[in-house]
């Protein structure tokens, strides 16, 4: 097999297509802070150009491959430090060194690597000014280098599962064995999502706990943004884990689920309470299901109900149930905007949100459908009975 060129490297994480983030523009502000300069950049090289996938103190650009200091010593595996780059035979004559581009003196790097061994790029850092790097910053720039490639390999892990829950989840004729597969996979990618993440996380205390930083208020607020992002990330990997696990394995018994609505209700007393929210229920009948599952399918609808309800109106739900030949016929009927009618199937795909003005990672009631049809029932949307909205979903009888 030919080994990885960075293009190959470059296209497989999808760099160039997708923002840098906050997770990026961070780690490049955290940087330029450790160093002591204004300037700082994450540089992919491609075979002809160099982009600038985030940056502090400029705005990203591209420029040419040849007028690139970061591609001169793009295949050093160690940082370079150019304390007067004017007088360093490697970058005199470069155009952002001689005036032609900038006047850059100071300059100082380090690779960006993948797990395979391919140098794609370099984080820089530099000024108009010379200056020196102490070693222990040199080191330091490395390690934040090391972790911009952490963040675009859990970005990779993680496209790779959601597009491979939407491949398992769009065959509904083989769902019993894609749910299988779907759980199988999570299981196996999981250690491949915390890897990254883990050691990102790892870094971000190692790098609180420095004097460069402890000292420096600015530095402290970089690091809890990135320790905060990567939190972020662990909990929307858990999401997505869960979501692949529902439905694979039921554990069948009878269920109460008035007692399941009376459990989620206690649970959810401060969220109601925050909101002054009314709750109105009927009786709800025993069925046969997975009382954890059934539970996530409440979970779901009466959270929805709650958030998706205007901040200026008091939220009104209804539940109830209704027998209907071989079926229960639940209901979670709410007094918010609605949903339009072109838009009620879609609500149920992965990532797809019709109010995207409340956070959410659209992923509820993705999960919602799944538990549902694993248990042999329907799951849609209507108009509720005086505006608002109605979730209904069958369950056998």
């Amino acid at each position: 097999m030919a080994a990885s060129t960075a293009d190959d490297v470059i296209a497989r994480y999808g760099a160039l297509e997708e923002p840098g983030g906050r997770d990026l523009q961070a780690l490049v502000e955290l940087a330029a802070l450790v160093c002591g300069v204004p300037n700082s950049a994450i540089n992919l090289i491609t075979r002809d150009h160099q982009h600038q996938v985030a940056a502090a103190g400029i705005d990203p650009s591209v420029c040419s491959r040849d007028d690139s200091m970061c591609a001169l010593v793009l295949d050093d595996p160690r940082p370079v430090v150019a304390p007067d780059a004017s007088v360093d035979p490697r970058f005199a004559t470069n155009p952002f060194v001689s005036g032609e581009i900038d006047t850059v003196r100071f300059y100082a790097s380090a690779p960006l690597v993948s797990p395979d061994g391919t140098t794609f790029g370099r984080l820089c850092v530099f000024d108009t000014e010379p200056h020196e790097l102490a070693a222990d910053r040199v080191t330091l720039l490395d390690v934040v280098a090391a972790r911009v490639v952490d963040v675009l390999e859990l970005r990779l892990r993680s496209r790779q599962l959601e597009q491979s829950l939407e491949t398992l989840t769009r065959t509904q004729e083989e769902l019993t064995r894609s749910n299988e597969l779907l759980s199988l996979f999570a299981g196996q990618v999981s250690h491949d999502l915390r890897s990254p993440l883990t050691a990102v996380l790892a870094n971000a205390e190692l790098l609180a706990t420095e004097p460069a930083v402890t000292s420096d208020p600015g530095l402290v607020s970089l690091v809890k943004g990135t320790t905060d992002a990567g939190r972020r990330m662990a909990s929307l990997i858990d999401t997505m884990l869960a979501y692949a696990r529902v439905g694979a394995t039921l554990d069948r018994r009878p269920v109460q689920l008035d007692l399941v609505l009376d459990h989620l209700l206690a649970d959810l007393s401060a969220v109601l309470d925050e909101r002054g929210a009314v709750v109105h229920r009927k009786p709800l009948p025993e069925v046969v299901g997975d009382v954890e599952q059934l539970y996530a399918v409440l979970l779901n609808l009466l959270t929805n109900a709650v958030k998706f309800t205007p901040a200026d109106r008091t939220p009104e739900i209804a539940i109830g149930a209704e027998r209907t030949d071989d079926a229960w016929r639940l209901t979670v009927t709410d007094n918010g905007r609605g949903i339009p009618e072109d838009q009620r199937e879609a609500v149920f795909e992965l990532h797809q949100r019709v109010d995207r003005s409340v956070e959410g990672t659209g992923i509820g009631l993705a999960t919602a459908r799944r538990a549902v049809e694993a248990h042999g029932g329907r799951i849609g949307v209507e108009d509720g009975v005086a505006g608002g909205t109605t979730v209904w979903f069958t369950l056998p009888a």
